[in-house]
């Protein structure tokens, strides 16, 4: 069954749902109306010549600059010319396939003044499978992400380089092949494909999504280390948390819980210390933070994708244009450079209970470096120097990009969201935490490996999905093959699919 897209209930797990998994989409049959009602109202204001930016002037520091109505008509033809003006290395499909989606949404509002052929046009590329070729870099997120929807927009005239069954075709050609007639520009319809923060809200949408796998796998992670360190599980009493009130936190205490549970530490049958390290007795409060800062990004995307992202945008039953700045990506870039920060607090938490784990000094009597063969074998001694690489290179990342803005057009776009660039960073930060956290989850199979004691079921469950790709280390060998096996497994989520399916859910 298709998802229907109405300009008000997009959510990030619909929106994968087109991006990432092909699924069929519609517009609504009230978008529509509204789509031409909008329409109707901007026409008539255009045989008027009443003055509207992007339409019947110039744009950024040219808008003073009125244009004859035989412009009117090439303008926006041109406008699509000069904005696709990205650089780099194609974007993934998914990133795309996402904007279009997104985009779609915000012109199903009825408040940008385009034809319907346009969203129209752009459902019917999704279905069937045509994706623009788009450079990953040149948005500065506002007025939107101009650049690379410009390249989009180019397939609406037919122009441009588009992916078609596996090929990397001329736009025209892959929309012939495809059966998708070519609208055209006309007024405005240039400018209302192309205002929007639309690809910096996809990126964001589908890292969200995989960020609370990840986190997810984080706790599972944790639980295992807990389990190997003879944690004191007092601090994980979902009670404390409640006292304090932080949901994430909440939520966290009870993913681990539910990961230790059956498990012979809860039943006291080992000594344990009074107040364990911070690493380990706060990781509820850790974790949780990021899920809070998680939960508020998505929250912000959710708001932007049924929002009308849109300059200028058009009241129907006001007969009113008003011109502002709702292509502006701060509103996304700012949470997601929190997010981006957050990942990274994470993942030197899982490096600290790894360094609690490789050191015998802080072991609780597991083998230095977790090797029964200390000195001639160094054991998971070097793991721990990998994992330290790529959080230093997250911690550069997590540098915020909404503070960075550049000056353009002239001073008239003299503050912009750089929020592409928190997009491009979090995939990166999020690549180096698949990574990080494999490592945590083979260094704890192995701690594991070297106690005599029953963890709890969901910790058993992820040890046993790890024992299926990388074997237990009784002496040296290179690990790096281990480290990336490690890292694929942590990004495939079949250790979160396979605790949920023996504890349930996680959150």
């Amino acid at each position: 069954m298709a998802i229907t897209i109405d300009g008000e209930h997009l959510d990030v797990e619909n929106l994968v749902r087109i991006a990432r998994h092909n699924e069929k989409v519609e517009i609504h049959p009230q978008s529509i109306e509204r789509i031409k009602e909008c329409r109707t109202m901007l026409e008539e204001k255009i045989k008027a010549r009443e003055i509207m930016y992007g339409i019947n002037t110039g744009i950024g520091e040219l808008s003073e600059v009125a244009l004859s109505d035989e412009q009117v008509k090439q303008f926006q033809r041109y406008l699509i010319y000069n904005h696709a003006a990205g650089i780099g290395e194609p974007a993934p499909i998914e990133h795309i396939r996402g904007a279009m989606a997104s985009r779609i949404n915000v012109l199903s509002k009825g408040k940008s003044g385009c034809r319907p052929e346009i969203p129209l046009t752009y459902i019917e590329m999704l279905n069937k499978g045509v994706t623009p070729v788009v450079c990953q870099k040149g948005s500065v997120g506002a007025c939107g992400d101009l650049a690379p929807m410009s390249q989009i927009a180019l397939l609406l005239m037919g122009e441009g380089e588009a992916y078609y069954k596996d090929e990397r075709l001329p736009g025209k050609v892959a929309m012939e092949k495809a059966g998708i007639p070519i609208p055209g520009l006309e007024a405005r319809d240039g400018l209302a494909s192309i205002n929007g923060s639309n690809l910096i809200t996809a990126i964001s949408t589908l890292q969200l999504f995989d960020i609370d796998q990840w986190l997810k796998q984080a706790e599972i992670a944790c639980a295992m280390t807990l389990e190997a360190l003879y944690a004191n599980m007092k601090p994980y009493d979902i009670r404390l948390h409640e006292a304090r009130g932080f949901p994430g936190a909440i939520r966290c205490a009870g993913a681990l819980m539910k990961c230790i549970a059956g498990s012979e530490l809860l039943a006291g049958k080992h000594k344990v210390k009074i107040q364990d390290a911070y690493s380990m007795r706060s990781s509820p409060q850790v974790i949780g933070a990021a899920h809070d800062a998680v939960a508020y990004a998505k929250r912000q995307v959710e708001i932007e994708l049924n929002g009308v992202g849109d300059n200028p945008v058009f009241f129907p039953e006001h007969k009113l244009t008003i011109t502002g700045a709702n292509f502006q990506g701060s509103p996304i870039s700012l949470p997601m450079d929190m997010v981006g920060a957050a990942i990274t607090m994470v993942c030197v938490l899982s490096e600290r209970r790894l360094n609690r784990m490789t050191n015998p000094n802080l072991s609780v009597g597991l083998p230095a470096f977790l090797t029964k063969g200390a000195g001639m074998f160094s054991g998971m001694m070097l793991s721990q120097y990998t994992a330290d690489t790529l959080i230093v290179e997250q911690r550069i990342l997590s540098a915020p990009a909404s503070t960075m803005s550049i000056p353009a057009a002239a001073d008239q776009e003299d503050f912009v969201s750089m929020g592409m660039n928190t997009a491009l960073k979090n995939v990166q930060i999020i690549d180096n935490a698949y990574g990080i956290l494999g490592i945590e989850f083979m260094a704890a199979a192995q701690a594991l490996d070297l106690r005599d004691f029953k963890p709890g079921k969901g910790v058993t469950t992820a040890k046993g999905i790890i024992r299926k790709y990388v074997k237990r280390l009784d002496e040296d060998r290179p690990l790096y093959p281990d480290h990336n096996k490690m890292k694929t497994l942590v990004e495939s989520c079949e250790i979160l699919q396979a605790v949920e399916e023996a504890v349930g859910s996680l959150g």
